[in-house]
């Protein structure tokens, strides 16, 4: 659920709360994340919970609670919701634990295979349910993510960038994000957002509030180009290959990945350089190389061409990485 925030008393009202749920017991900070939602643990006697926080006006729970109510109806691993107050953004909810797979990756390496597989067939058989009740994952989306790259990034990095032409050149590839019956995308699906339950570590699911329905490719590459973690180029092209395999999808398929591959890269640029300028929050910026190596790689594939020709024309190869660095 990311990084402790500095702040982390429990919300107002929410002993109330969670006594009027037949929850009262100890409130212990666990963790806050790159919003304004804080997550607090509820220790009454043997049973735990989780409370999210998700304040007014800055957050809204409903989407969260939809998703998991659409996720747990079709049978996926999204906690139960035991109680909300809507009013003021409290949320408890089934503690799925600590253990997640990205630390269970780092104890034990051995495991990478077995788990990237868990999480890619958990993505197969989302893929069998239509989209939920959910928002389009359009054209305007995928231009307004986009485009906090040259919002954000470029003028950090000193940068004038050519918008009218960074627009036209997605506007070029984009039909291939949009080519295919649309499924319910969750849209953070990666190694931190994955907890490993009970004795046989099947997966639980977290922070999909975001959700909407759109192409299924895009938490595929969610998963296997993770910007907090590196994922080995073997293990992606195996893990998109046992994908492919299982749902019979051809090279339009491979096309949508990189375009959204690099949708999605430019748009974590952004925000990232966004969450240090405007947020304060400085770990971010270093986590940008990373994220852009993904994008080169992705801007390699010739479905990219016009992004590629683009980036080429306005962003040297000096100026891409950490935001912070860079601006010094």
């Amino acid at each position: 659920m990311g990084a402790p925030m500095a702040d982390m008393t429990p919300p107002a009202g929410a002993a109330a709360f969670i006594a009027d749920l037949g929850w009262a017991g100890d409130i212990v900070p666990l963790a806050g994340d790159a919003s304004f939602r804080r997550y607090f643990r509820i220790l009454a006697g043997d049973r735990r919970a989780v409370l999210m926080d998700a304040p007014p006006p800055h957050e809204d729970p409903r989407p969260f609670i939809g998703v998991a109510t659409w996720l747990t109806t079709h049978g996926f691993p999204a906690p139960v919701i035991i109680g909300a107050d809507l009013d003021r953004g409290l949320v408890l909810l089934e503690d799925f634990g600590d253990a997640r797979m990205r630390e269970a990756i780092d104890e034990d390496p051995g495991q990478t295979v077995a788990l990237y597989e868990r999480a890619v067939d958990l993505l197969i058989e989302l893929r069998r349910h239509p989209a939920g009740p959910l928002e389009p994952y359009d054209r305007a989306m995928l231009h307004r993510e986009a485009a906090l790259l040259v919002e954000w990034y470029c003028p950090a990095v000193g940068i004038d960038a050519d918008v009218a032409g960074y627009r036209a050149a997605w506007d070029a590839v984009f039909d291939h994000a949009l080519a295919a019956e649309p499924v319910t995308v969750l849209r953070d699906y990666h190694a931190e957002n994955l907890m490993l339950l009970g004795e046989d570590r099947t997966l639980g699911l977290l922070d999909f509030q975001d959700a909407l329905a759109g192409h299924p490719a895009y938490d595929l590459v969610s998963l296997l180009q993770d910007a907090r973690r590196d994922v080995e180029p073997a293990i992606e092209a195996a893990m998109l290959a046992r994908y492919r395999a299982a749902t019979g999808v051809g090279d339009e398929f491979h096309d949508a990945y990189h375009v959204l591959g690099a949708q999605r890269n430019a748009k974590i640029v952004g925000i990232f350089t966004r969450l240090w300028q405007r947020d304060g929050k400085p770990r971010y910026p270093a986590l940008c190389p990373r994220v852009w190596a993904y994008l080169e790689q992705d801007l390699a594939a010739p479905v990219l061409a016009p992004v590629a020709a683009w980036f080429d024309a306005n962003i040297p190869r000096d100026r891409r990485g950490d935001p912070l660095a860079l601006s010094a």
